[in-house]
């Protein structure tokens, strides 16, 4: 708590031209990172929500960072183009560095600093944000864990940062690799990015950053990674490690999604409620399963049968069997029903009573 204090107080300390009128911005929103976690001495994309301030969508942006150390101290009112931000899109705005470098100190200076506190601003600093702190999380206990395996976050979401860490020493087969690759997919391997060894741009987009003595990380975002369209709904991300050319494999682990929502469950049904063989029997099913976009049905009247199909999407199967036609001179008092799936799984298999006709 006293680190803090004083980290505010030295920010307002060194606040320029305190006596002359700054409009202030507020609230900083949400900060992200990617990679979600980094060493120190790791190029990072930090990213602004300013979605709750009054900065314009678009407008040139500064950061004025005063912890672990000042870069661009004594340019307040004219801030130096390596401290500008990048807009991205919307409200967000994203600063790419590597700590080491910017701050020009070592991990551990930077780790036994108060952390990373600052100020957004326009170029004059005549705006700025109300301070803020980037928050950092350490890993270093994964050295020592004894996992397999660790995600950060433990639930991904499809268009947000994932880092994945491996411990290879605990992984039989994995002493002596020279590289290490991950062979995934997304929904119980719907979308896949298979680890192919004789492809050079595959295999560098597998392969995992190695962190020294048999550890490693892979970072990602599912939707960018699995190029998942627009829509996609992920519910779980399905991967394995593999050493060099297939010499050894993980067992498959598996990720559940943080922010996957069930979709409701079909419903299926005929229309009208009461039909006579002078009427089109209208079948419909709804929210229906991924790949399901058609219905094959079957209607039996004695001796007579019609067969057909009926496609749709995902959203809604939809059509009418022509029972005027086809049964017109036949005579029966009921009609059994059987609708398959374009998987051939049975999705009704029932007996409909005809209203007798006066």
């Amino acid at each position: 708590m006293k680190r803090f204090i004083q980290t505010i107080v030295l920010a307002l300390l060194l606040l320029p031209n305190l006596a002359n009128a700054q409009q202030e911005m507020g609230p900083v929103g949400p900060t992200w990172s990617f990679p979600v976690v980094y060493n120190y001495d790791e190029e990072v994309t930090w990213y602004f929500d300013l979605s709750t301030t009054q900065f314009a969508m678009g407008e040139d942006i500064y950061i004025w960072i005063w912890s672990p150390s000042e870069p661009d101290a004594g340019n307040w009112e004219n801030s130096s183009d390596f401290a500008k931000l990048t807009y991205v899109s919307g409200m967000t705005w994203k600063f790419t560095l590597t700590p080491t470098l910017y701050f020009s100190m070592t991990p551990e200076a930077i780790a036994g600093s108060a952390g990373f506190w600052f100020r957004l601003k326009d170029d004059a600093g005549t705006k700025q944000s109300d301070v803020a702190n980037i928050a950092y999380t350490p890993f270093s206990s994964f050295y020592t864990a004894n996992e397999l395996i660790r995600a950060y976050p433990t639930a991904p979401s499809i268009d947000k940062g994932l880092s994945i860490l491996f411990n290879a020493n605990l992984a039989p087969g994995f002493e002596g690799a020279t590289s290490v690759h991950m062979h995934s997919g997304l929904n119980n391997w719907d979308l896949q990015v298979q680890y192919q060894s004789w492809i050079p741009e595959v295999v560098l987009k597998t392969k995992l950053k190695e962190l020294g003595n048999g550890f490693y990380k892979m970072d990602l975002v599912p939707k960018e990674y699995f190029a998942a369209p627009d829509g996609y709904i992920m519910q779980n991300m399905n991967f394995l490690f593999v050493k060099d050319d297939w010499a050894s494999t993980t067992p498959d682990q598996v990720l559940n999604a943080a922010e996957y929502v069930p979709p409701p469950p079909p419903v299926f049904s005929f229309f009208p409620q009461q039909i006579s063989k002078r009427d089109f029997l209208g079948i419909i099913r709804t929210n229906n399963e991924p790949g399901i976009i058609k219905l094959l049905y079957t209607v039996t009247a004695g001796a007579t049968q019609i067969t057909g199909e009926i496609n749709g999407s995902m959203t809604e199967i939809k059509g009418f069997v022509n029972l005027p036609t086809a049964l017109q001179n036949v005579n029966a008092t009921e009609i059994h029903v059987l609708v398959k799936d374009n998987t051939d799984r049975t999705i009704s298999d029932t007996t409909i009573p005809l209203k007798t006709l006066d």
